[in-house]
């Protein structure tokens, strides 16, 4: 080759490097030249001479990044796309002649990937990146419809599939992009599509997961992994993973379930940038999918069975309309703003309510949008009555039809069944709606009140209702005297109704049944009453005796109760007839709780309560129905919360249900229990009967190990608080998941609030958290969590308890058997988790005297008394290296003690590891200690002033220090430096991916650091190599 082609081809690659000179031009002339020349070969070995000047520069340099796109355009103008009419025409052996001709028409082209692939294997990761790079960017030119030779594509194919498995993550990610274009989706067995979804599952780099997820062919096989990246663990991977869906996936490829767990994911996602995704990207393209229909997209996610979710869509949507559209776009209503019979379905009926929902939140603002989609308070009560009753509906809505109420045959019918649920989810939303309207009015809210109460009262009201109505009735009520007379007479009513009949009766000797019957109560309340009194009293002799009274005064009512029964049917006058049947019990105690929930927590408890718990909760709490019974304990719970003596007399009662009865009973049991001791403390249990609350019998061992020593305030008996945590503990090893949860979110509650303070009881969380058998429990997991971390940062007692489980958690863990679940658990990860919880620096408000004792000080001083005890121990390692994570305060005292220790230490431990840590420790004690003598000598200087020198003199400590602030409580940390694949993920960038991973904002120093780098130029190295 001549002298002035080398220069011809070293002077485009000098002005490639420089980003404002057209490519294009350079390209062409280049090409030119090229097309000249008869021999090829110096042309091809002089470029690559050129091209590995770049392809050593492992930073995304601009001038490097100029020349590699220059190479891909000069490599790719040789490449020539096929024309549709010539391939239509020829036929399969003219097509395989004409691949080999473009083969062969284009050698520079096959020399380059020849050279790529060839260099691939390099043992520089540079290399390697600029060989994947320029392949991502030679395929990613070609043009659309470009065809390459099948040796070539199996070639690159190999390649890239070695080279997505690189250690490096900026090499996987262009291997990944380099293998888009040779995916093929229709085939099952596609080594490009089994790598991708590999890779989406299993690598560890956020970016890497992010690239492949931009250039994956959708598809069934495809579809779910990507469905699974909507919950992986970075930000923006869950947030291109809603663009990707948005953007490739029709809302009818995807299932209702995939559908609804999209939303109901993507809407409460911690993040607002993935909830503006969702928001912005996904929901509008289903839309626009069904042409803008709303409608049509509740139809498409089940609202019968994800309400909520739905609605938390549909205000999604509103958010992003107009108030005019929003009016214009609102349900088909009449002219009394009410539906239609015919248009009344599940999703219109939820589109009102989220619209007027919607619009009342605007406050003032709304008032006059909600006066046109919602009628006044008197029509909606009479509309909501005629569709609920039935009963005169041509009074009130004519076109509405009653909840049916369904014989054991129909509800045989699944037809049948699926009608009736339909109907009761239209009347959920409708009384939903009552909380929109306008009650000011007098007339319009006594209206609905009337309404509420007639319905309540109506025996054709389904009983999933009866929760509903109670709460909205309530809700109209503001002073509790008047709820608590209002629900009584509600409960009276449905319980006792009145019967009629038409023969007459001697009204004397009906007079003298109702008297014997009032009687007959009275002296049953009055037994009742001294009852509760001999058990307070603990006069359990007396209390046996009254109970047989109160069983022969019990059947004496009902004998009475049958008489007047029989008599009645002869009368024609209106009698009173309690039912006891569980469809009516459970409608009571439903009114009841709720009753009882609504109640302020100051109201105590009236003559009213005292009824309703005699005659209806307690009585129903031996009910041979389970649902009675589950709702009884329920009732029974939360009036103990208004009372501190009903719940002394009830504990022993409430414990015994949270052991012996079923699972859900035992919940509510449970979760009653807590609520006392979250309010009352322990020292609820000083007057209770002691002797009945101890728990099934257990062997002393277990006690031992399970029942960790509660720290109560006050003078509670303390076996009596020792059987209830021994009651707790075994719960948490109980096999129904459930249980386990409950019990464990109760105990955090009482560890948080301080009603309880146990070291052991708080490893026991720990152990728990981290049990492979928890892992499907996410409320579980959720709770805790969210626990320990509000725990520990919440005061400095919280931290030192916690170090005081540290070492039993540790022991617990390393002598867990090789059976037990607990073998699998990483103890890196627990130890280092206890470490970050108990740091100084972890707390909301930390102390600023660095001088001050800390946590880590007890903790270290904990640990090398823990190794002095066995220093051959396999857990001495782990300690070792513990102890140089630790964050240390400056009291000589502390620092001096714990230098002996270790000291003593380095004597006695062999492992070469262990006293590299150790060592490592002792050496940072002496020079702090020499720091601190330097600092005090100098007092002329202020004290911050000696702080910042402090800070000078150890640069290595103190960025220590910043760095351990910095970092999450769960995340691994080792003692080593960060390795060079952690490096390359730090620096790993996201060409092609929408979204890049947001930086820190450098320093100064870093920035002008940077702007130095981008200066790189490749002139002198191509003139150094030039001139040898």
């Amino acid at each position: 080759m001549t002298a002035d082609n080398e220069m011809e081809i070293k002077e485009a690659f000098q002005r490639a490097q420089r980003g404002h000179n057209n490519k294009a031009k350079l390209v062409a002339s280049l090409k030119s030249r090229y097309c000249k020349l008869e021999d090829k070969t110096l042309f091809h070995e002089e470029f690559v001479h050129y091209m590995k000047y770049a392809m050593i520069v492992y930073k995304r340099e601009p001038t490097v990044e100029n020349v590699i796109e220059f190479v891909a355009r000069f490599a790719t103008s040789f490449q020539s796309a096929p024309k549709a009419g010539e391939e239509e025409g020829e036929q399969e052996e003219q097509e395989e002649e004409e691949d080999e001709d473009i083969e062969d028409d284009h050698p520079f082209l096959s020399f380059i990937f020849n050279f790529l692939l060839e260099s691939h294997k390099a043992s520089s990761h540079a290399v390697r990146f600029r060989v994947c790079q320029l392949i991502n960017k030679l395929l990613g030119s070609m043009a659309e419809n470009a065809q390459i030779d099948d040796d070539l594509f199996d070639r690159i194919h190999q390649a890239m599939l070695v080279r997505v498995t690189d250690k490096f993550p900026n090499v996987r990610i262009q291997a990944a992009l380099a293998m888009t274009r040779l995916q093929q989706p229709k085939d099952p067995d596609c080594p490009t599509i089994n790598a991708y979804m590999l890779i989406l599952e299993n690598d560890s780099n956020a970016e890497v997961r992010r690239a492949v997820l931009s250039c994956i062919a959708m598809s069934p096989r495809t579809l779910p992994k990507v469905l699974k990246r909507t919950r992986d663990i970075k930000e923006n991977v869950r947030k291109l993973a809603y663009q990707v869906l948005s953007d490739k996936v029709h809302i009818q490829a995807l299932s209702i379930a995939q559908r609804v767990n999209l939303l109901q994911q993507g809407l409460r996602d911690t993040s607002e940038a993935v909830r503006d995704v969702v928001c912005s990207r996904l929901l509008p393209s289903w839309l626009q999918r069904l042409d803008g229909n709303v409608i049509e997209l509740l139809h498409r996610l089940d609202v019968e069975n994800c309400s909520q979710t739905a609605l938390d869509t549909l205000k999604a949507i509103f958010k992003g309309t107009p108030a005019e559209e929003l009016l214009q776009n609102r349900v088909q209503l009449d002219n009394r703003k009410l539906i239609p019979v015919d248009c009344l379905t599940c999703e219109t009926v939820l589109y009102w309510r989220a619209l007027c929902e919607f619009i009342k939140e605007k406050g003032d603002d709304g008032d006059e949008m909600l006066e046109q989609v919602l009628p006044d308070a008197a029509s909606y009560a009479d509309y909501l009555y005629g569709h609920l009753s039935g009963g005169r509906a041509e009074e009130r809505s004519p076109y509405l039809k009653a909840v049916p109420l369904l014989s054991e045959e129909q509800r045989a019918d699944f037809n049948q069944l699926e009608l009736v649920m339909t109907k009761e989810f239209i009347s959920q939303q409708l009384i939903h709606l009552i909380g929109c309207l306008d009650t000011n009015e007098e007339g319009g809210r006594k209206r609905v009140l009337a309404v509420l109460q007639e319905m309540l009262a109506l025996p054709q009201t389904p009983s999933s209702l009866v929760s509903l109505l109670t709460e909205k009735l309530l809700a109209l009520i503001l002073d509790d005297l008047r709820r608590i007379q209002t629900v009584a007479e509600i409960i009276s009513d449905v319980r006792e109704p009145i019967t009629e009949t038409s023969v007459p009766v001697d009204e004397n000797e009906s007079r003298r049944q109702q008297v014997q019957l009032a009687e007959v109560k009275v002296r049953i309340m009055e037994a009742n009453q001294t009852l509760e009194d001999c058990i307070a009293a603990q006069d359990f002799s007396r209390a046996a005796g009254l109970k047989d009274t109160i069983t022969e005064l019990e059947n004496r009512r009902n004998n009475v109760i049958q008489e007047i029964a029989a008599s009645s049917q002869q009368a024609d006058k209106e009698t009173r007839v309690e039912k006891n049947d569980p469809e009516t019990l459970l409608r009571c105690l439903t009114m009841c709780a709720e009753l009882l929930k609504q109640m302020s927590i100051k109201t105590r408890i009236g003559p009213t309560i005292s009824a309703l718990m005699s005659s209806l909760v307690l009585p129903c709490i031996a009910n041979a129905h389970p649902a009675v019974r589950n709702m009884a304990v329920v009732c029974l719970g939360t009036c103990t919360l208004h009372s501190r003596e009903l719940a002394k007399t009830h504990m022993v009662l409430l414990l015994q249900i949270a052991q012996l009865d079923e699972i859900k009973i035992r919940i509510s049991a449970l979760r009653a229990i807590i609520d006392l001791l979250l309010l009352f403390g322990f020292e609820l249990l000083s007057d209770s009967a002691a002797a009945q609350t101890a728990p099934p019998s257990q062997s002393p061992d277990r006690q031992e190990e399970d029942a960790p020593v509660a720290e109560e305030k006050g003078d509670t008996p303390e076996e009596t608080s020792q059987s209830i945590i021994v009651m707790l503990s075994e719960f948490l090893d109980s096999e129904v998941s459930d249980l386990r949860t409950e019990t464990a979110e109760g105990l955090a509650k009482l560890i948080y609030t301080g009603r309880m303070s146990s070291a052991k009881m708080l490893s026991r969380l720990v152990l728990l958290w981290y049990n492979p058998v928890t892992e499907d429990d996410t409320r579980l997991r959720h709770c805790l969590g969210v626990f320990f971390q509000l725990y520990a940062r919440e005061s400095r007692a919280h931290q030192e308890v916690l170090e005081e489980s540290f070492l039993p958690t540790v022991r617990t863990l390393m002598n867990a058997p090789a059976t037990s679940p607990l073998a699998e658990v990483d103890i890196n990860n627990v130890v280092e988790l206890l470490v970050e919880l108990t740091r100084p620096t972890a707390l909301i408000k930390p102390s600023t005297n660095t001088e001050e004792v800390c946590v880590h000080d007890f903790l270290a001083v904990r640990i090398c008394g823990e190794m002095l005890r066995d220093p051959t121990a396999p857990e001495v390692r782990l300690y070792a290296k513990t102890l140089s994570n630790l964050e240390l305060s400056r009291d000589e005292t502390v620092r001096r003690d714990l230098q002996t220790l270790l000291q003593q230490l380095v004597q006695v431990v062999k492992d070469r590891n262990c006293l590299r840590f150790l060592e490592k420790m002792v050496s940072q004690l002496v020079d702090s200690k020499e720091q601190a003598e330097l600092l005090n000598a100098s007092a002329l200087q202020p004290l911050d002033v000696n702080a910042d020198e402090a800070a000078a003199d150890d640069p290595s400590k103190s960025a220590k220090r910043a760095k351990r602030g910095q970092r999450k409580v769960c995340t691994p940390r080792t003692g080593r430096k960060p390795s060079r694949r952690a490096e390359s993920s730090e620096e790993s960038d996201g060409e092609n991916v929408p979204e890049s991973v947001p930086m820190v904002r450098p320093s100064r120093r870093a920035k002008s650091a940077a702007l130095e780098k981008t200066k790189l130029d490749l002139n002198p190295l191509i003139d150094q190599e030039a001139n040898v």
